[in-house]
């Protein structure tokens, strides 16, 4: 028999399909066809493959070799599928025999070494999906793999070891010592890309400090404007410290992302903090969102799927970039579709922006030490479309601090402290929402809101007011409420009282007319 058959792992986002590889060796002229749907990664495997074999000392045969990826109308990419080719071929020519219903996910060096390959997570759990449990992958991804309970990982560092497991001839097998580079890739199993940063060390600003707190209870979105220096960007890095940790579910999916997204061998346990992404803003759209060539892949809005996306100098981002953020702060996914393939992300994040007045800075009160013209201005300040404005939850206006702030020496409230308060406000609406399947209030949609979670109309007769004198939006209407449920979580408040609903709106409300 010259034909046989292997099992891998082919990816589009985040969801993975089982690849049949098929290894046909027959008569003919020597040859390497690779059929399938290949990119050129997985295209140049061949090369690969071919020492990779000579070097663990079972080269391939010199006949014609065909090799057929299963199902042929799906896109292929990456290197992970090489060790499932290569053993196909050997099974076919009768050196080795594999054990059957065996996932193969591993690059091969040219040295015959198995090296790790991004996305082994997602990967392993589309395999337990459709009832494969037996894994084999390089050493260096077996951590990763084993994070998905109920399957069976055996890994190896060199090819020539497998081989020997499967039946080849030890006498011929070649073993050569992987030559590790002194270069380490960074960590990313805790899911932080700053150090822990601490509240205490925030001087003042007890209006930025709350909103910042009733953000982390809730889950919302937030806008800081302000002069520069003010502390906007001090306050937004110090939200991850006060988040609680991830559960199981959103570890699962964070990580699952970050695996693809990261390279392999970076992951070892589950990321269970909040990430926290802060793209420079030339970042592209693409950069932000994802995309790229062949399938899409992952951007800073789904790397910071379950934390915080974290946009510094918002209005120096380019207007499409930031427009093209509208649809996952409402639906909490990402889809991104090319001629190659549609992938789609999880981007359940918390938006903070912060942003100067104006260029320089200085369109203060009167306006009369800011150096911008006003064109200047309406188009720095335009960057920030009504449309992305009424999707951020709370605006607040960070004032500059004063000389006598600066000069207190009262010790602030520390990240600890203020993590007690959000954790326990997370617990009562995690107890209220279960029923739905929510988790937090920025989730619960409108119709929760006016029926099962209806207040009394004397809690939101000044939101009533609002919707007729400050032309707040249906989107706004429903976000004030979902604040006031936040901020009635932290008052320890069975549901929103008028004066929840009043601080709520002043929340929503306070900074608008900074940005025009």
């Amino acid at each position: 028999m010259s034909l046989a058959r292997t099992l891998g792992i082919g990816l589009t986002g985040l969801n993975g399909q089982i690849i049949e590889v098929e290894a046909d060796v027959g008569n003919g002229i020597p040859g390497f066809l690779l059929l399938g749907l290949p990119d050129a990664s997985l295209n140049e495997s061949r090369e690969r493959i071919r020492s990779a074999a000579r070097n663990s000392g079972l080269p391939l045969p010199n006949r014609k070799i065909t090799v057929n990826l299963t199902p042929a109308t799906m896109h292929k990419r990456g290197s992970g599928f090489d060790l499932a080719i290569l053993l196909a071929i050997l099974a076919a020519d009768r050196l080795i025999q594999l054990t059957p219903e065996v996932i193969y996910l591993a690059e091969l060096g040219l040295d015959g070494s198995l090296r790790p390959v991004a996305g082994v997570l997602p990967s392993v759990m589309a395999a337990k999906a459709t009832g494969y449990e037996r894994i084999i992958v390089a050493t260096e991804n077996r951590a990763e793999a084993e994070l998905v309970a109920g399957v069976s990982v055996r890994s190896y560092d060199h090819l020539s070891q497998l081989l020997a497991d499967c039946g080849a001839d030890p006498r011929v097998l070649l073993y050569r010592a992987r030559h590790h580079s002194p270069l380490r890739r960074p960590n990313m199993s805790q899911g932080a890309n700053v150090r822990a940063l601490d509240l205490a060390e925030v001087i003042g600003q007890p209006q930025g400090r709350y909103a910042l707190e009733v953000a982390a209870a809730g889950g919302h979105h937030l806008l800081l404007t302000g002069p520069p220096g003010a502390g906007k960007t001090m306050l937004a890095q110090r939200l991850p410290g006060i988040l609680p940790d991830l559960d199981d579910v959103q570890a699962m999916e964070t990580t699952a992302v970050h695996s693809l997204a990261a390279g392999g061998g970076q992951i070892t346990s589950l990321i269970r903090r909040p990430p926290f992404e802060a793209p420079h803003h030339s970042a592209s759209m693409v950069a932000l969102i994802g995309g790229g060539s062949g399938i899409p892949r992952p951007g800073a809005a789904s790397r910071a799927h379950r934390g915080i996306l974290f946009l510094d100098e918002s209005p120096e981002f380019s207007a499409a970039a930031l427009d093209a953020l509208r649809q996952p702060l409402e639906s909490g996914v990402l889809t991104l579709h090319r001629a190659t393939g549609t992938a789609t992300y999880p981007a359940r994040f918390q938006l903070v922006m912060a942003a100067n007045p104006c260029p320089c800075g200085r369109n203060l009160g009167k306006g009369l030490e800011c150096t911008c013209t006003p064109m200047q201005r309406r188009r720095y300040l335009a960057k920030l479309s009504g449309p992305l404005l009424d999707r951020i939850d709370m605006q607040l206006f960070v004032p500059q601090l004063s000389a006598r702030e600066m000069a207190t020496r009262v010790p602030a409230e520390s990240s600890a402290l203020v993590a007690v308060r959000v954790k326990e406000a997370r617990a009562k609406q995690q107890d209220r929402l279960k029923r739905w399947g929510l988790s937090t209030n920025a989730e619960v949609p409108g119709s929760i809101l006016r029926q099962e979670l209806r207040l009394v109309s004397t809690a939101t007769a000044s939101l009533s007011k609002a919707v007729e004198t400050l032309r707040l939006s249906a989107r706004g209407h429903d976000r004030v409420l979902r604040i006031a449920w936040s901020i009635a979580d932290l008052n320890q408040h069975a549901c929103p009282t008028a004066e929840d609903v009043d601080v709520a709106l002043q929340l929503r409300q306070h900074g608008k007319g900074d940005i025009g």
